[in-house]
């Protein structure tokens, strides 16, 4: 099958690459807006040309949406009336705002919302990389609102690239996502910023940072491009997990006041009890 990526960034790009070495895509087609991103693309073989979207969208078998979950909507929209026999699915980490638009849409049914659970603090076509997407999870969200055929193409590219999926609403998935992912990034986004205004010798930084540290605030590196958009879609679900997790960092700061080292153990084994689910 040709398979057109618009975006080719960490996700789009190490698609491309993993989708054409597995030998699935008979020819990957570019599309992004960022000229070094098309050359980076092309130089590095994640794609075999690059196109104009209109283009591209006319040539393929499946489109895949890659891009910022802001501009995937309005992208989306665009390219489902265009589309004719295509499969059109999208990467974002956000669901239920698409998923509204697509089926508002006459060509609605022709679109697969997914989540790929993988990702790096790094962006561009240079942070492909091969092999990223074994093993891992990937959602699909409101699955009988696309048709059957469409499903199938898009369930066959991920086990292709050696996903397992799993299906959600794209509500559930929203929330979810705001538990597991989103927060992880705000709480890395706020250490980073303690630490920088704590902080005021780089060196120092530098020198003692330990892996725990390093392992902990390497989210911070993150694409606020990326990243505000999602924020930004996911804010009521946001704003209730940052509610707990301001409760939960003001137990730790009143045991530390109080001198409660007793209950502050207690707090610390309850969190340990996250081993039992991720070994």
């Amino acid at each position: 099958m040709n398979i057109t990526i618009i975006g080719l960034g960490l996700i789009g790009g190490s698609m491309g690459l993993s989708l054409k070495e597995k030998g699935l895509a008979k020819k990957v087609i570019g599309v992004d807006n960022n000229l070094h991103h098309q050359q980076k693309a092309l130089e590095l073989g994640l794609v075999d040309e690059v196109l104009d979207m209109n283009a591209a969208i006319a040539v393929a078998d499946v489109v895949i949406i890659a891009i910022p979950v802001n501009a995937a909507e309005t992208v989306l929209e665009t390219i489902l009336n265009r589309i004719d026999r295509q499969v059109v699915m999208d990467v974002g980490s956000t669901k239920n705002a698409i998923c509204a638009m697509a089926a508002g849409n006459k060509n609605g049914r022709r679109f697969v919302s997914t989540h790929p659970m993988w990702g790096t603090e790094y962006s561009g076509p240079e942070a492909a990389m091969r092999g990223a997407f074994e093993d891992k999870a990937v959602v699909i969200c409101n699955k009988e609102n696309s048709d059957i055929d469409a499903v199938m193409a898009v369930e066959k590219i991920y086990k292709t690239l050696g996903m397992h999926i799993v299906y959600m609403d794209a509500k559930a998935h929203d929330l979810h996502a705001a538990y597991i992912s989103h927060i992880s990034h705000i709480t890395s986004f706020a250490l980073a910023n303690t630490v920088l205004e704590k902080e005021r010798e780089e060196d120092a930084i530098f020198e003692l940072a330990s892996g725990g540290f390093e392992s902990t605030v390497r989210l911070a590196k993150s694409n606020p491009a990326m990243w505000v958009p999602i924020f930004m879609q996911n804010k009521e679900n946001l704003l209730d997990v940052l509610n707990e997790h301001i409760t939960q960092l003001r137990k730790f700061k009143s045991c530390l006041e109080k001198e409660n080292y007793e209950y502050l153990l207690e707090l610390i084994e309850h969190a340990n009890g996250i081993k039992r689910i991720l070994k």
